[in-house]
């Protein structure tokens, strides 16, 4: 397998690892008041310190201006996530019969997909320059990929009590890993810079810090339990901090 191929192979399998966040779904019915508000709460855990100590950072790092300068247009494009988000809700909600669990599955979706793009492309560039460094950024991104799929999987799938559907969307989400290096290969010294990868890691971060605070962990406490949903909030927000921090390591 030349190493062209094997960029794109290995891309596509460190986006496919959501699939693996499906696990929760098979689990027995009678536990569905306890997976549902610890995923939900988990996934937001997740996606507040994927956020906060990743994407926000990246974004300020690709940014070449002075310091208080960077701080703006980063604040910025949080902000131009956030209304992204509102008005994708919006539209979101005329499609999904007001079921809020299944809206949040769909939202998750949507904002992963952004997410996994920029990680496609720095993937697919990864493996085509050095294999080693490569294989390793994939493990790790394939990796934090199964909680982000939980987030996807669980809500749909016990919205739906459709396996084919929480596959669909998942799969969709990890899938776009892939597109990422498609991008990466057809596009990218035509149309990507760092000011643009600064700014889609920017309103990423913003959609997923909205998403966590807005509808994720509220939704998580709505089922009753706050024990699990703050426990699931801590784990998954320091589960994330800690693997962040060893993989930089």
């Amino acid at each position: 397998m030349n190493r062209l191929l094997l960029s794109f192979f290995i891309t596509f399998l460190a986006g496919i690892s959501t699939l693996l966040g499906m696990f929760p779904s098979f689990m027995h019915s009678k536990y569905k008041n306890k997976i549902i508000p610890l995923s939900l709460s988990f996934s937001s855990g997740v996606m507040l310190s994927i956020s906060i100590f990743s994407l926000i950072i990246e974004s300020f790092s690709y940014i070449n201006y002075c310091f208080f300068l960077k701080i703006i247009i980063v604040l910025l494009f949080l902000n131009i996530g956030v209304i992204l988000f509102v008005l994708i809700e919006k539209i979101s909600s005329k499609f999904t019969n007001n079921n809020d669990l299944y809206k949040l599955g769909i939202l998750s979706s949507f904002s992963l997909i952004l997410h996994n793009i920029p990680e496609g492309i720095l993937s697919f560039i990864t493996m085509s320059t050095n294999l080693n460094l490569g294989f390793t950024l994939c493990l790790a991104i394939a990796l934090h990929n199964i909680p982000e799929g939980i987030s996807i999987a669980v809500p749909i799938y016990y919205s739906t009590k459709s396996h084919k559907k929480a596959f669909f969307y998942t799969f969709v989400s990890g899938f776009s890993e892939l597109l990422g290096g498609i991008i990466a290969y057809l596009f990218l010294y035509k149309i990507m810079n760092f000011f643009f990868f600064s700014f889609l890691l920017g309103i990423t971060a913003g959609i997923m810090i909205y998403l966590s605070v807005k509808e994720l962990f509220p939704k998580s406490l709505s089922y009753g339990s706050k024990n699990i949903s703050i426990f699931g909030l801590l784990f998954g927000f320091i589960f994330m901090f800690l693997f962040q921090c060893i993989f930089k390591l």
